[in-house]
């Protein structure tokens, strides 16, 4: 059974993780806090120990939901390959979908915390490494199952997908134009169809 703590934790988060996403760590202040949650300061450290180790808590809680969207969305079919046009399908769908957070959180989350933070920039590299991994291990079952090219270098490859990835994103944000994000996933596509499928 969830205890009122960890109720009260859920609902500081759900609050918070945008502002955090949104703003950054230095421009979200304490006060910006109680007053988007109504809380007092008092319940806001009751349940985390200070300002970093909930801007930590609130970026690991925008990518669990959004790592879990991305997994139902590979969900839908068991085949290596099919999986790595569902990740550029999911990505078209990205730019919506990420508002919502107030941004993409790795982005974010990583320029800011690259120049203010390094507890922060940690947990932003270890979810880039953990995604880069990911892919990789897609590949490597994909090369198992006779479907992608043993030509591959599967960690090379997952590198380069998640570099193209994240630039899209980064100019279809500063440019408030889907285009780079959809151009830049047909590209992806024809390099899955030409370079990495059998």
């Amino acid at each position: 059974m969830t205890t009122k703590a960890e109720l009260t934790s859920q609902y500081i988060l759900e609050i918070v993780a945008p502002i955090f996403n949104k703003n950054g760590y230095a421009a979200t202040s304490l006060s910006d806090v109680t007053s988007a949650t109504g809380l007092t300061k008092g319940a806001i450290y009751g349940n985390f120990k200070n300002k970093e180790d909930l801007a930590i808590a609130s970026f690991k809680f925008t990518v669990k939901n959004m790592m879990k969207r991305i997994a139902d969305h590979l969900s839908n079919s068991d085949s290596p390959i099919k999986k790595l046009f569902l990740i550029t399908d999911f990505y078209r769908n990205y730019y919506d979908y990420s508002k919502e957070l107030g941004g993409c959180p790795i982005i974010n989350i990583g320029v800011d915390a690259n120049n203010q933070n390094t507890l922060l920039l940690q947990r932003v590299r270890q979810v880039i490494e953990r995604i880069q991994d990911q892919v990789a291990t897609l590949i490597e079952d994909g090369i198992d199952a006779g479907e992608i090219s043993s030509e591959i270098n599967a960690m090379h490859f997952a590198k380069r997908l998640d570099t193209m990835i994240q630039g899209a994103i980064f100019m279809t944000y500063t440019m408030d134009d889907d285009f780079y994000l959809q151009d830049t996933m047909d590209m992806i596509d024809n390099v899955i169809n030409t370079e990495l499928k059998i």
